[in-house]
C-alpha cells in the first residue's frame, strides 16, 4: 500500500535515527495491520519514520526528541516470553543515479503487496519510508535519505518462547 504523505519530512539523515522498544503508539500518518504466523503486526508510518507493534513488542525507529542516534547494528532482547532480534544496516550510494535506482526498485517491489506500507514524503520521490511483513511474521523496513544518498534497512525477527510458534525466522541477508 502506498501512502502519499502530506507532512514535513522530519528525518534528515541515517545517523539521526534512534531506536526504542516499549514506547506507546505514537501519532501515525498511515497504519496497516497484517496477521502472520498467528501474530498481528501493525505497521505504522510516523512523520519521523516508523513504529511496529507485534505481540508484546513496540519497536520505534525514528528521529525522536531526547533520543540521539545512530541506530544500533543489532539488538537482542527477551520481551514478554518472546525472543526479539533487530538488525540495522546503512548503505550509502556514491552517485545520485544509483541511489535513485535503488529506491525506485524498492518502491516497485513493495508497491502491490498487501502486507507492505510505503510512505512517500513530499519534496522528493526518493524520500520514502517502507515497511513490509515477512511471510513468517517478522518485518523489514527501509528509510531513504535523498540528501545523503543513504538507505537504512532493518530486519526484525520475533519468536515465541518455549514451545511457541515463531515469527520472523528469516535467513540472514
Amino acid at each position: 500500500m502506498l501512502a502519499r504523505l502530506d507532512t514535513v519530512y522530519a528525518d534528515t539523515r541515517a545517523d539521526a535515527l534512534s531506536f526504542a522498544l516499549g514506547l506507546p503508539p505514537l501519532d501515525a500518518l498511515a497504519v496497516l495491520s497484517v496477521v502472520r504466523a498467528d501474530v498481528r503486526v501493525e505497521l505504522r508510518l510516523l512523520g519521523a519514520s516508523h513504529q511496529v507493534m507485534a505481540g508484546p513488542v513496540s519497536e520505534t525507529v525514528a528521529c525522536l526528541p531526547g533520543r540521539p542516534g545512530p541506530l544500533p547494528g543489532r539488538v537482542h532482547e527477551e520481551i514478554g516470553g518472546w525472543s526479539y532480534d533487530f538488525t540495522a544496516d546503512v548503505e550509502t550510494y556514491s552517485s545520485g543515479g544509483a541511489f535513485e535506482t535503488a529506491v525506485a526498485d524498492l518502491a516497485a517491489r513493495l508497491g502491490d503487496r498487501t502486507d507492505a506500507l510505503t510512505g512517500a514524503f513530499p519534496g522528493s520521490p526518493y524520500a520514502l519510508t517502507a515497511l513490509a511483513v515477512e511471510p513468517d511474521g517478522g518485518w523489514r523496513t527501509w528509510h531513504a535519505y535523498p540528501q545523503t544518498r543513504e538507505i537504512v534497512a532493518t530486519r526484525t525477527r520475533l519468536a515465541a518462547g518455549t514451545g511457541g510458534e515463531s515469527a520472523g525466522q528469516s535467513e540472514e541477508r
